[in-house]
Parts: structure tokens; C-alpha cells; sequence
């Protein structure tokens, strides 16, 4: 599963309360789970949710009314959909716990324990996209089988796979070596029949090793024998195979050449890429696999590199489709003069190359990678008479026990190849599974430590996107972004560090920077323009708990000479309903000071009004997901509208962000919207420049 901050949990909730439901929605949320929730009213809203919409998980109160367990198991199971249930409990006694069985509840969970709740979502969550994943490979894997399948039967080697030593499939270059008309005259025939009677003995004694598991020869040299007696000299190759999910193994079997040099030279070429003269594709998986499980079973280390011309296109584009050979032969030609003597080379696909370093530790396989990239960045290639200079994007994996899957190897090593081609390419990309932990940790303690550094050397950045009235109001608003500098002067967006700077308890201290900063350039541009300028400034739920931050405020309105109503604090929806006596306490506080508090991500509850008879609210702005293709989705316009009735009934502005095209501003124009903002106004600046006109 990734990650909450990367996927959102369509989750559907059946309670008969709607606060008790707002509740398990603000948890989850709280505990970094993105949550996109829904709840039936009856049994018909239900089927119609079911129906219309894609959902992850169902939480059922084993008591609700609304829409009763049993029924509400009835309609998932109607729906055909892999959706688990988990029955929500007052507390847990044999009676729940028979009751979720029998009705095929995937868990129970407890009402008023959060921890419970969310650790239950994340562990049904994940197993629902590993079965989701699993039946994407298993999809894959059919599709994949029966490529392979096809190009089994086309190729000139004679192949069968063989299940406790009976023929369970072969291709018909195979049957042709035999005899055999037909696969129905092999099926189910031991493959010691066809082997000479003289050599049985020798071959008995390699399939049992085979079957306890025991690595295959390289190659295994018998007298074969067809179905009309004849006998001749024969190669067997042996590699572990499945089939039809039956795990066996695959013989590849060709007639050994009279002229033993002969036969080396034939076995040299049937390994090697034409074009290039390194190892073809199956020859270096043979390769990989071998390291792989050296890897497994006894703690090896190697490295894997891919190699991938940038601009590829472009270049062929350039010198002629017909001297794609040439072109990939002069990468292969490049690519050998740095190899090392016991390096592993290949063509690995149609224009991506690879290397096999086995014993290198994560330095060296970083400095193998580093010295090929700049063997072509520092090289000329030389195309027929045309000369180019071309570099290359490597993606490598550093192969041990934490990452012993072939499987694994190679897709780890395929996304290094195309982050580097994703950012410009010339770029080297390692994964490195023993060094993630470490990494990470050294990653987070650069981040606290730069953090500190900004709140203490006043590196922070404010930038500004104006707010504007869609029906005239004069008022000169604006929306305050935190920002960071950084070392070199580059501006680091807050998402980047602001999840660090809370797990490390440095929220509350950038919450002052902001306010404080936000009043002195609403008094400094109110002395040198005598404009009174409104700024909405984000504070987060740790300053809900600083009694002393009204202190604070009160302080910095009084030096700066500013009004406490050009001041607006905006705490997320979510926050404050978790957090509700924490933030009353606080907007009691600051009214006092003619500071408004306006709401974040409005509407994204289940019953964001109810929470307004609670919290006095001064602005609104609505949750951005309902800017997504505005002027194409009549379900976001219409909530649009319907939030703005409610809003002005309740006499609370309304704000729009994101707003992306005139089409949005129509809409939000007609549903009676009060301020929009977004990129198609004005994008989010460090001046106020803006003209309201």
C-alpha cells in the first residue's frame, strides 16, 4: 500500500451518527491518511453509492439503523466488488466477535479507540492492494505465459518441460527430434525413454539430484534416443520453470556436434547478441539469476547496472534507422573498454545495455556505475562517418538479501533507469536496500538541522496570492505561503519540510514566524502605502495548544500599529473538529483582538455546517478537490452551490482556490462564491503586487 500522502482511502461509513462518523474521518486524517468519505442515509442511498462510485473499505456500526449490518453485507456481496467490511463495536465480547464472523466481516474495530481504528484501516488496506497487485501480476503473469508459450512453440530449439520426470510439455522442434507427430504421442512419457539404455544410470542419478533441489550443470552431455531406436549424441540444458502453475523444469536439448570446437564456437554464438557481440538477454538471466541466489542463500553482494542511451530517438532520428545497429554496437563497443575482467556484459534490450559485477559492495558498484557514465559523457562515438557525443542513464541495484528476487532486481533497477531519464539523463541512480534505513535517517537529521538554521537565521519566505472578489467588494486580500531558502538560494516549497518540522516538535515555533512576519508587512505596507491590507495566514493544531501565542500577537498587532482585523488564521476543517474545545478556547481568545478565524479544506467532512454551530468561523474556504475539472463536473458544481447557499445563510464568506480557467470562475461566479484564488488569477508571489483596480 503507499503511503496515505501519495493515495487516498475512499472509505464508506455506516453510522447512524454523523459526529461519531466526522470523528473516525478527522482521526484518520490526523494519523496522515487521506480520506475521501462517504455516508448512506438508507438502504437505496447505499446501493446507489455501491453502484456509482469505487470504494477501498467499509466501516459498519453493528448497530446502525440506517442501513443494518446484515444488509449492508447483503449489498457489498451484490456488488461483486473485493470491499472489506469491518464491523465498528462499542467494546468486544464473544457475541461481536461471532457476529463479524458470520457475516463475513473482514475485522472488528473499536468505537472511541482511534489508535485501534486506524491500525485496522491500514493493515485491511494493504492487504486489499496487495490482492489488487496480485491479480494485476496474475494477469500479466497469463499474458506473459502465454507470450512465451508462442515463442516456445516458434523456436528452433527443441524444448519440453518436464514434472517428476514425465513430459509435460514441448514444442514442436522437439517432437521433430524424436519422431513425434503430435504432443498427445509424448505426453505423460518419462524422459528417461528417450535416453540410450547406457546411459540411464549416469541420467537417473542427475534427476534425483535435480529433484532435491540441487543446482543443474551448465550442460549435460547423454546419447539420446528417438521413437524409431536411433541414437545420437545430445546437450541438455536444465532450468527451474513453471508451468501452468506446476513448478518443473525446462530442457532446452540440441545434437551435439561432431567437432568438439565446432560445437564451443556454435554454444558462443548462441549465446551472444549479433549486433553487439555481448551476451544476449536470456544468457545474462541466466547470469543474473545465479547472483540472485547467491544473494539469498548466502548473504553475496553484486551489482546490476542498466544502461540506456539518452535521446535515443532523437539520435536515431538522426543517423538513420538503418544504422541502429551501428549505433547500438558503438554504445556496446564504449561500454567494454571500461568493463573489469570478470564483469558480465549484455544487451538487454532493444537499446538498453547491462552489467553483471559479482563481490562488489555498494561503493564499488557506485563507482563502476560513475566511471561508465563518464566513459560516454567524456567520449566520441564514431557512427559510420558521422561522430556524436551521447551519454547515458544508468539505474542500478545493489543485490543482497533484502532485495533477493529477481523480480525485485530488475524493477528496481528499470525505475533507476527512468527517474535519471526523467530528470535529463547523463545521471547515475543506485538502490542500495541495506542502505535506505540509514540513508533515511541522515536524510530527516540534514532537514531538522537546516529548519533550525531557518528559524534561527530568519530564512524563511513568505509569498503572496491575492484573493479576488467576484463581486466587487474593494478589499486588498491577501493568502500568505510559507516558503524556505535554501543554501543556495533556491525557494523550497513547505511540503518538503513541514512534515519533518512536525514530527520533530518545530511547528509552534514557525507558527510565530508566520504571524509575526504576516503582522510587520501588513503594518510596513500600511505606513509606506497607506493600503490596509488583509492577510490570511496558515497556523497548524500545535498552536491550538500555545496559550501563550494570543500573548504573542497582541504584542506584535500593538508594535507594529496594525489592526487586528486585517489579520485572518486558518486552521484546516479537520483540525478543529478534533480538536474543537482546543480551538474555541483559542478563537475566543484572539476575537479579542479583532483577529478573525477562518476554516481550510471546508466541506470535506461529512456535515461541515454542523460544525459551524459549534466554531465561529469567520471565512471559508472550500476543499480544493472541488476545483477538479469544475466546469465538467455537475456533482462538484452543484455541492459548490449548495456550500455557498449555506454559507451566506449562516453569514460566512466563501473562498475558492485553485482555480485553473475562466470556465471555473463562471461557475463560481454563478453559485455566489465570494473570493476566488488560484493560478489563473495570479500565481503565489514574493511581492504584493497585485492590482485590485
Amino acid at each position: 500500500m503507499q503511503s496515505g500522502k501519495d493515495m487516498v482511502l475512499r472509505l464508506l461509513i455506516v453510522d447512524d451518527s454523523v459526529e461519531a462518523a466526522e470523528a473516525i474521518v478527522s482521526g484518520l486524517r490526523n494519523s496522515g491518511i487521506a480520506v475521501r468519505p462517504s455516508r448512506p442515509e438508507s438502504e437505496s442511498d447505499m446501493q446507489s453509492l455501491l453502484g456509482a462510485q469505487s470504494h477501498d473499505l467499509v466501516v459498519a456500526a453493528r448497530d446502525a439503523t440506517t442501513v443494518p449490518l446484515d444488509k449492508v453485507m447483503l449489498l457489498v456481496g451484490a456488488s461483486g466488488k473485493d470491499l472489506p467490511v469491518l464491523m465498528l463495536v462499542e467494546s468486544i465480547d464473544d457475541a461481536a466477535l461471532m457476529q463479524a464472523v458470520d457475516a463475513g466481516a473482514r475485522s472488528v474495530v473499536l468505537r472511541g479507540r482511534m489508535e485501534h481504528i486506524e491500525k485496522t484501516i491500514r493493515n485491511e488496506w494493504r492487504d486489499l492492494e496487495a490482492r489488487r497487485g496480485l491479480r494485476r501480476l496474475e494477469v500479466q503473469v497469463r499474458e506473459t505465459e502465454r507470450r512465451c508459450d508462442s515463442l516456445i512453440d516458434s523456436s528452433r530449439d527443441p524444448v519440453a518441460y518436464v514434472h517428476e520426470g514425465m513430459h509435460i510439455r514441448a514444442n514442436s522442434a522437439y517432437l521433430e527430434m524424436f519422431g513425434f507427430e503430435s504432443f498427445e504421442d509424448i505426453e505423460g512419457m518419462s524422459l528417461l525413454d528417450l535416453v540410450s539404455p547406457q546411459h540411464v544410470a549416469a541420467f537417473k542419478t542427475l534427476l534425483k539430484q535435480l529433484g532435491k533441489g540441487e543446482s543443474a550443470p551448465p550442460r549435460f552431455e547423454t546419447e539420446a534416443r528417438t521413437l524409431d531406436g536411433d541414437t545420437f549424441p545430445a546437450v541438455m540444458e536444465f532450468t527451474p520453470a513453471s508451468y501452468e502453475g506446476e513448478t518443473c523444469l525446462q530442457i532446452v536439448l540440441r545434437r551435439q556436434e561432431a567437432d568438439p570446437e565446432l560445437a564451443r564456437e556454435v554454444e558462443e554464438l548462441r549465446q551472444r547478441d549479433q549486433a553487439t557481440g555481448l551476451l544476449n538477454r536470456a544468457t545474462f538471466l541466466r547470469s543474473l539469476e545465479d547472483a540472485v541466489g547467491d544473494a539469498a542463500r548466502n548473504a553475496g553482494h553484486h551489482a546490476l547496472l542498466l544502461i540506456e542511451p539518452d535521446h535515443y530517438s532523437r539520435l536515431l532520428q538522426e543517423i538513420g534507422l538503418d544504422a541502429a545497429d551501428e549505433l547500438i554496437k558503438a554504445y556496446a563497443d564504449r561500454l567494454a573498454s571500461v568493463l573489469g575482467e570478470n564483469d558480465i556484459a549484455a544487451r538487454f534490450a532493444e537499446h538498453q545495455l547491462a552489467i553483471l559485477r559479482r563481490d562488489s559492495d555498494y561503493h564499488a558498484s557506485v563507482a563502476l556505475a560513475d566511471s561508465v557514465r563518464a566513459a560516454f559523457a567524456d567520449a566520441v562515438l564514431e557512427i559510420g562517418e558521422r561522430s556524436l557525443n551521447a551519454t547515458v542513464s544508468i539505474g542500478g541495484v545493489q543485490i543482497g538479501q533484502r532485495i533477493a528476487t529477481l523480480t525485485e532486481v530488475l524493477g528496481k533497477a528499470n525505475q533507476g533507469v527512468q527517474s535519471t531519464v526523467g530528470v535529463g539523463g547523463n545521471r547515475v541512480e543506485i538502490f542500495d536496500p541495506g542502505a535506505v534505513d540509514r540513508a533515511e535517517v541522515e536524510r530527516i537529521a540534514a532537514w531538522v538541522d537546516r529548519i533550525r538554521k531557518a528559524i534561527d537565521d530568519d530564512r524563511f519566505l513568505m509569498y503572496y496570492q491575492p484573493l479576488v472578489s467576484l463581486h466587487g467588494e474593494p478589499n486588498e486580500m491577501y493568502d500568505a505561503y510559507l516558503r524556505m531558502q535554501g543554501d543556495k538560494g533556491e525557494v523550497v516549497q513547505p511540503m518538503t519540510f513541514l512534515q519533518i518540522a512536525e514530527e520533530h516538535g518545530l511547528l509552534w515555533e514557525i507558527d510565530r514566524w508566520m504571524v509575526s512576519h504576516a503582522i510587520a508587512n501588513i503594518g510596513s505596507r500600511l505606513k509606506a502605502t497607506g493600503k490596509r491590507t488583509t492577510l490570511l495566514v496558515k497556523i497548524t493544531e500545535v498552536s491550538l495548544q500555545d496559550e501563550s501565542l494570543a500573548d504573542y500577537i497582541q504584542e506584535q498587532l500593538a508594535k507594529h500599529g496594525v489592526d487586528g482585523e486585517l489579520l485572518v488564521l486558518q486552521l484546516p476543517e479537520s483540525k478543529v473538529f478534533t480538536q474543537l474545545k482546543a480551538a474555541q478556547a483559542f478563537q475566543q481568545r484572539v476575537a479579542k483582538l479583532g483577529v478573525k478565524v477562518g476554516l481550510e479544506q471546508f466541506g470535506s467532512g461529512l456535515n461541515s455546517f454542523q460544525l459551524l454551530t459549534h466554531f465561529d468561523a469567520a471565512l471559508l474556504k472550500l476543499d480544493r478537490t472541488f476545483m477538479e475539472d469544475l466546469p465538467n463536473n455537475p456533482e462538484h458544481q452543484q455541492r459548490i452551490k449548495e456550500l455557498a447557499e449555506k454559507a451566506r445563510a449562516a453569514g460566512k464568506q466563501t473562498i475558492a482556490e485553485f482555480v485553473q480557467d475562466a470556465g471555473s470562475m463562471s461557475v463560481l461566479f454563478g453559485a455566489g462564491i465570494d473570493y476566488a484564488q488560484g493560478h489563473f488569477l495570479a500565481h503565489a508571489g514574493p511581492e504584493m503586487d497585485y492590482d485590485f483596480g
